[in-house]
């Protein structure tokens, strides 16, 4: 459930608090454990977000980078979420980080529990790649699944997809929703309305007991 809200002017306002939180939240990890997780989105909503914390100093070199999912793409592929992280986030402070991709990775599923998750939406009402019509949708949101990497296939996906499920999302410290723009605000609040989580799979998160936080602007 949505439990703190922080609503911001500007891209630049919210993708620079964002980028603080994250980094307070790394660090924070790395006092109690000695390394933290990060999970991610792809798209274009995070560029921003990503920049702004490349340029946050922390010790990176304790920071594993992962994807919340991934297209079943080779990472020269410029639909790529590897290639969008690596180009955007694995700069500058951040370049110190071990990034942990998805596809062709079977050692990814191994993977800690996640300090932070970050996660985006689409005007579907997906989330990672939790697509309507998916046909491993219902697993994935399964809180009891077994795996945490599923691959995904849906007729709004594009390529094959890879995605860590509902549970392995909601057992991360910090859950973060990132959107922007009235179009994602109007589907968000049409997610809020109801429960069918089949037909928007956002609200298997939004509708989740976990405590979340979104971060959105005009």
């Amino acid at each position: 459930m949505i439990t703190a809200k922080r609503i911001f002017k500007t891209g630049d306002e919210l993708a620079t608090k964002l980028a603080e939180d994250v980094a307070a939240w790394l660090r924070a990890a790395i006092v109690a454990k000695d390394f933290a997780v990060l999970a991610v989105s792809g798209g274009s909503t995070p560029k921003p977000f990503f920049a702004k914390l490349s340029n946050l100093r922390l010790d990176w070199s304790k920071v594993q980078i992962t994807l919340v999912d991934e297209r079943q793409v080779p990472e020269d592929n410029p639909r790529s979420n590897a290639k969008l992280v690596k180009e955007t986030l694995l700069q500058n402070f951040a370049a110190k980080a071990q990034f942990i991709p998805l596809y062709e990775n079977p050692n990814a599923k191994n993977l800690k529990t996640f300090d932070v998750a970050i996660l985006g939406m689409g005007n579907d009402g997906h989330t990672a790649s939790f697509f309507p019509g998916g046909d491993h949708l219902a697993e994935a949101l399964d809180l009891n699944v077994e795996q945490n990497i599923l691959e995904m296939n849906a007729p709004g996906a594009g390529e094959p997809r890879l995605t860590f499920s509902l549970a392995r999302l909601l057992a991360a410290t910090h859950v973060c929703l990132h959107i922007q723009g009235a179009d994602k605000e109007a589907v968000l609040e049409t997610a809020l309305a109801g429960d069918d989580a089949i037909a928007m799979p956002v609200r298997a998160v939004v509708n989740s007991a976990k405590p979340l936080t979104l971060y959105w602007c005009p």
